[in-house]
């Protein structure tokens, strides 16, 4: 004979499903390069100039009592912050609002921040998306420096960060004190594999407390708000008060309910706030960054680079960029020690009046100068091959 019960499927309607009051995430992660370099006062207009050193004063000993004393200078130049613009619209059906559980826009909010710190440190640190106004990332720079250190086919990583030639050793070549460091995630097991002579861990000597990595006496951060290219560097050293921030506009904030929002690319309107009953969420932020590089008794012609990384695997790939520099006479004569600036990143003609660069794709402001000879001007294109510029200096009336 059947026995017949009430089971779970007959009362499934009437059993009620417990629903935890909060959201599972993981904590809004802020920008990386914005807390370790320094800020300065917040910008008054788009562009901000930062006066540099740029020419260092000379001492001459005197040869004998009726001897000639010789003249020097000192000189400055001017460094630019200009402001890049960040901004999001977030669009929501007012009904959406009202039926929802919870604070839709105290949860939107803090991840567009989280987004917007994402974006700076890709920017200046990677130079993905860079604004044209910003001057050269951060990689960029200490490449055109000398400052990329290559992995090699057997790498020794503790040689590659704290021995000569490393990373570290880098920077102190160019004068500067490496202040901190940031790598990728993947980092950390590399690290944890680095084993002193006599097998000990180095970096992770008790296996049950939290490691604080750092190296040389710098700390050692890795990122996690998705904003480090392990593609592009393993890690980076470097000198982070010398860079500088300021910002232009601070994270604001609008709520819109009127207007409409157009597709970017098509210009179709998409939405109608007032036709369809939504509000739409305007965050804006507006910031510019810059390495002003001052001369020191150690780099006068502020060629160095306070930053330094390791390369991955694969090097990204580059273009080579050859400037020639000549004088204008009849039959022009090269030009040796003049200084030529791609977006700040400066290198001195050699004996032949040429200067190489390695430059990813992009459009990329460049100055010629060189004391009694007026100043260049140009802007290089570099797409998928070798790029060759000829430039001619005209010595001063």
């Amino acid at each position: 004979m059947a026995v017949n019960i009430t089971s779970r499927a007959d009362v499934e309607a009437l059993i009620r499903t417990q629903v935890v009051s909060t959201i599972f995430q993981d904590i809004p992660k802020q920008s990386v390069f914005m807390g370790m370099a320094r800020k300065l006062p917040n910008m008054t207009s788009k562009q901000t100039r930062i006066r540099v050193l740029d020419f260092m004063p000379t001492a001459y000993w005197v040869d004998g009592d009726t001897g000639m004393k010789q003249t020097s200078k000192q000189a400055w130049d001017n460094v630019y912050l200009t402001a890049g613009e960040l901004a999001v619209i977030v669009p929501i059906p007012e009904a959406v609002l009202d039926d929802a559980e919870f604070d839709i826009m105290g949860e939107i909010t803090p991840r567009v921040n989280e987004a917007i710190g994402k974006k700076v440190d890709e920017a200046v640190i990677f130079g993905i998306n860079r604004p044209r106004e910003w001057q050269n990332d951060i990689i960029t720079l200490a490449r055109q420096a000398g400052n990329n250190v290559a992995l090699g086919s057997d790498p020794d990583y503790y040689d590659l960060m704290l021995g000569e030639g490393g990373v570290i050793s880098k920077i102190e070549e160019d004068g500067y004190m490496a202040t901190g460091a940031i790598a990728s995630m993947g980092m950390r097991a590399k690290l944890r594999g680095i084993r002193s002579n006599d097998g000990i861990p180095i970096f992770k000597s008790d296996m049950q407390g939290a490691t604080q990595y750092a190296l040389d006496g710098a700390p050692l951060y890795f990122p996690q708000n998705g904003s480090f290219v392990p593609s592009i560097a393993q890690l980076i050293v470097g000198d982070f008060k010398q860079a500088v921030y300021a910002i232009r506009q601070d994270i604001t904030v609008k709520i819109l309910d009127q207007g409409v929002i157009q597709d970017p690319i098509t210009k179709d309107i998409t939405y109608n706030l007032a036709q369809q009953d939504m509000i739409a969420l305007r965050v804006v932020f507006r910031m510019g960054w810059a390495l002003p590089n001052p001369a020191t008794r150690i780099d006068e012609d502020r060629l160095g680079c306070p930053f330094a990384y390791l390369e991955p695997a694969s090097a990204v790939t580059t273009q080579k960029v050859t400037f020639t520099v000549k004088d204008n006479s009849g039959s022009p004569v090269p030009i040796a020690d003049a200084i030529v600036d791609v977006n700040g990143s400066r290198l001195k003609t050699n004996a032949s009046g040429v200067a190489e660069f390695n430059l990813r794709a992009g459009t990329y402001p460049v100055k010629i100068k060189k004391s009694g000879y007026g100043t260049i001007t140009e802007t290089v294109t570099v797409v998928s091959s070798a790029v060759d510029k000829a430039v001619t200096l005209i010595p001063n009336a």
